[in-house]
């Protein structure tokens, strides 16, 4: 081989090797996407939970009545 065909597969190898790095960048872009719409959903959902739960808990405060025992009583 002379020094031309050794640069032309070595440039070859590199384009290679690139486009399989831009596809699994892309990829990892995606479930990053995919994790942070999870992540989103789920602190809306706490959210929410904690919010019933305040809310509840002053129920039971302004209700006035005493917490019943314990089921092992």
């Amino acid at each position: 081989m002379n020094d031309i065909d050794t640069l032309t597969a070595r440039i070859d190898t590199l384009e290679t090797r690139l486009a399989f790095q831009d596809e699994i960048i892309e990829d990892l872009n995606q479930a990053i996407v995919a994790q942070w719409k999870q992540i989103e959903a789920l602190t809306r959902r706490l959210a929410r939970l904690d919010d019933r739960m305040q809310a509840t808990e002053l129920r039971a405060d302004l209700a006035g009545l005493p917490e019943p025992p314990p089921p092992h009583y």
